[in-house]
């Protein structure tokens, strides 16, 4: 009998809306019916974005990281834990996955407390406060142990809740990388852009299969990763130490390409290696 997995997936807003999300869905189908624990984690900032330009409101970044004021707390809800979420979950419904919707104040899925002001890269000397932004705490462990069991598969949006029922913004990868280490994650995979890390961005067949951190970090001093890759995987090696066995980066998905990036590590996308 093949080894039950836990698995956590993370999928950007961008991806919620588009094709690839039948390809996902058809693999975390397989992943379940084989007994495997699945979560999907989804942001939303392309929708987020969007809808408040449609508002009249001006989206503030600061270093990357988005303000959140109450009204942009009320955007990212309408937009996280309302349209994207139901969309998300109905499209799993449809391709034979039975998704079960939350957000941070679900059963207090996603325990948080606001972010207190600090120094941030690239943001100057001063402590930067991001207005109602969380740090994660912990998670309803229970609550989703009885979802696994039942083969439901829980579909979280990346909004915390404080224990004052104060709901808070949170990064997706950040909630997605926090509850793989939870779980101790047997693999966070990872759903970007591009189909991994590539020693030539304009050639996808230049994919690392593996990439461990020495390797990461020679890459950067030669120039080879660089941009907004160098955060994320910079979080991803620190993710290794906090719990998840693997992290998985993948994208510009074909058909079985997630089923593969999680059952045959190497064969699709790029696998992180302490």
């Amino acid at each position: 009998m093949a080894t039950v997995k836990t698995i956590v997936v993370k999928l950007g807003g961008e991806l919620v809306q588009s094709p690839e999300l039948d390809l996902v869905a058809d693999d975390l189908r397989v992943l379940v019916d084989g007994w495997n624990r699945v979560a999907v984690v989804h942001g939303g900032g392309p929708q987020a974005t969007a809808l408040q330009q449609r508002l009249g409101l001006a989206p503030r970044l600061i270093a990357g990281r988005r303000y959140t004021d109450e009204a942009t707390l009320d955007v990212m809800k309408y937009v996280l834990a309302g349209q994207l979420n139901v969309d998300l979950c109905a499209r799993l419904l449809a391709r034979g996955v039975m998704p079960v919707g939350l957000h941070g104040a679900s059963g207090h899925m996603v325990q948080a407390v606001r972010r207190p002001p600090r120094v941030m890269q690239g943001a100057g000397p001063d402590p930067v406060d991001l207005g109602l932004v969380g740090d994660v705490t912990g998670f309803n462990l229970p609550l989703l142990g009885d979802l696994f069991e039942r083969r439901y598969v829980p579909v979280i949006a990346c909004l915390g809740c404080d224990r004052t029922g104060q709901p808070l913004n949170i990064n997706g990868d950040t909630v997605a990388s926090q509850l793989a280490g939870a779980l101790k994650a047997d693999a966070l995979v990872l759903v970007t852009s591009t189909p991994g890390v590539l020693r030539d961005v304009r050639d996808p067949s230049s994919r690392l299969p593996r990439i461990s951190r020495a390797e990461f970090e020679r890459l950067v001093k030669d120039g080879t990763i660089s941009g907004g890759m160098i955060p994320k995987l910079e979080e991803s090696f620190e993710i290794l130490k906090g719990g998840a066995k693997s992290i998985v980066i993948i994208g510009k998905l074909g058909p079985g390409d997630l089923l593969r990036a999680v059952t045959e590590p190497g064969s699709a996308g790029t696998v992180l290696e302490a």
